[in-house]
């Protein structure tokens, strides 16, 4: 009896579950010419090691509070690239007769980041997702000549194993400039490219036509009164 008490008890433990309030995620990947280490939080990135800067960055904005990780940050990240390579060496001579797998970019858009306004600085941001495996390579054009100042985030891989990356080009719109950003990846046969246009933006003044509307419907109101006035002084007459 104690014993199909005690298997009920765990039965029960066992279907407990909890709501997530949080959700973290590390990345570390390399090749033989690149390395990635990122701490993201909540679908956000946080931090990642930049091996040329040979620092942690943090690329977070300013208004919030600041999020830092332990001390040694990077240099935790940098023995990490070297596990990785000594695995990545193993597993190409297990694996050297498999298939690589490989995934072309799902979706890739462009826009701005804040509200169009001729001669306001703005962003223009490239956004690639659904690709396998990372990274992407972005380049811009502004009036179909190449433009230089952009950047880009590390990749941040989404709940299906795939990857998101997003680059940002520093913008001022003027009337009729058009900007590109074209996408390379392994699996695409030729770039994905998306254009965006500075077309002229929208008046604000109401014109004509609402005047014009409010005139008509009240001339047809004035008619209806008179009308209903009418029929009613003959409606009593006959009475």
């Amino acid at each position: 009896m104690k014993m199909k008490e005690l298997l009920l008890f765990l039965s029960c433990v066992l279907s407990v579950s909890a709501d997530v309030l949080h959700e973290d995620i590390r990345i570390g990947g390399c090749s033989d010419s690149d390395g990635e280490d990122m701490l993201g939080l909540d679908g956000e990135e946080i931090a990642y090691a930049d091996f040329n800067k040979q620092k942690e960055i943090y690329p977070q904005p300013p208004f919030i509070d600041p999020v830092t990780y332990m001390e040694g940050a990077y240099e935790n990240a940098v023995a990490n690239q070297q596990v990785c390579r000594g695995n990545l060496q193993n597993s190409r001579k297990g694996m050297k007769d498999f298939p690589l797998e490989r995934d072309a970019p799902s979706g890739v858009m462009i826009y701005t980041r804040d509200e169009v306004e001729f001669g306001e600085e703005n962003y223009l941001i490239c956004y690639v997702t659904g690709f396998y495996p990372a990274p992407v390579n972005v380049s811009w054009t502004k009036n179909k000549e190449k433009v230089t100042g952009s950047n880009i985030n590390v990749p941040y891989i989404n709940k299906d194993g795939t990857f998101t990356q997003i680059s940002r080009l520093d913008f001022t719109p003027q009337l009729g400039d058009t900007y590109s950003c074209k996408v390379e990846h392994l699996a695409l046969t030729e770039p994905a490219t998306k254009f965006y246009e500075v077309e002229a933006l929208a008046r604000s003044d109401p014109g004509v036509g609402p005047s014009v509307f409010c005139g008509v419907g009240l001339t047809l109101g004035l008619v209806g009164v008179a009308v209903g006035t009418f029929f009613l002084i003959k409606g009593n007459e006959c009475s």
